[in-house]
C-alpha cells in the first residue's frame, strides 16, 4: 500500500515551471492576505486589470481578455464588477464608435496605488534574504529567461 503524502510542502526544484508556479502562488497568498487584512474588496484578477490600465492606459475589452487569458463573458463580468466599484469606466473608442475602451477612474488610480503597495510588500518579503546584488542578478536572469521564451515561436 502506497503511503499518502501531504501536498503542503511539495517541492520540485528541478522544474523551472513548478518552481515559478510555487513562487507565484506564495506571492499571491501574501498579497491576498494583505488585501483581506485591509478589508479591501478586490481580488488578484481585478488587480491585474487595474495594473494593466494603470501602466498601459485605456484598453479594449477584447485585448484585456486575450492578454489575461479570459473568455469574453468572464472579462465582461470582471469589468462590470470593477465598474460597479467605480474603478473603471467604459468609453467609446476614439476611432471606432462601435468599440469601447476601458480606462481607470480617479478611484481606480487610488486603488492602483494601494494595490501596488501590497505587491511591493509581498516582493520585499520574498526577497528579504537576498542582498542588492543577488536581487539584481535574479531579476536579470529571470528577464533573460522571459525574453528567450517570448522570442520562441
Amino acid at each position: 500500500m502506497q503511503k499518502h503524502l501531504s501536498l503542503e510542502g511539495l517541492r520540485d526544484d528541478s522544474s523551472l515551471a513548478f518552481l515559478i508556479w510555487r513562487i507565484r502562488e506564495n506571492l499571491l497568498r501574501l498579497i491576498e492576505r494583505d488585501i483581506e487584512a485591509d478589508g479591501n474588496e478586490i481580488n488578484y484578477s481585478k488587480y491585474r486589470v487595474v495594473k494593466i490600465l494603470a501602466t498601459c492606459g485605456p484598453q479594449m475589452p477584447g485585448e484585456l481578455a486575450r492578454f489575461l487569458q479570459h473568455n469574453a463573458g468572464a472579462m465582461s463580468r470582471l469589468l462590470d464588477q470593477l465598474e460597479a466599484k467605480g474603478y473603471v469606466q467604459r468609453k467609446p473608442h476614439e476611432q471606432d464608435r462601435r468599440a469601447l475602451t476601458i480606462e481607470l477612474t480617479a478611484a481606480g488610480q487610488d486603488q492602483w496605488r494601494t494595490m501596488k503597495k501590497y505587491m511591493e510588500r509581498a516582493q520585499e518579503t520574498a526577497l528579504r534574504d537576498l542582498n542588492a546584488g543577488d536581487r539584481a542578478k535574479l531579476f536579470d536572469l529571470l528577464k533573460r529567461v522571459r525574453d528567450t521564451l517570448d522570442a520562441t515561436p
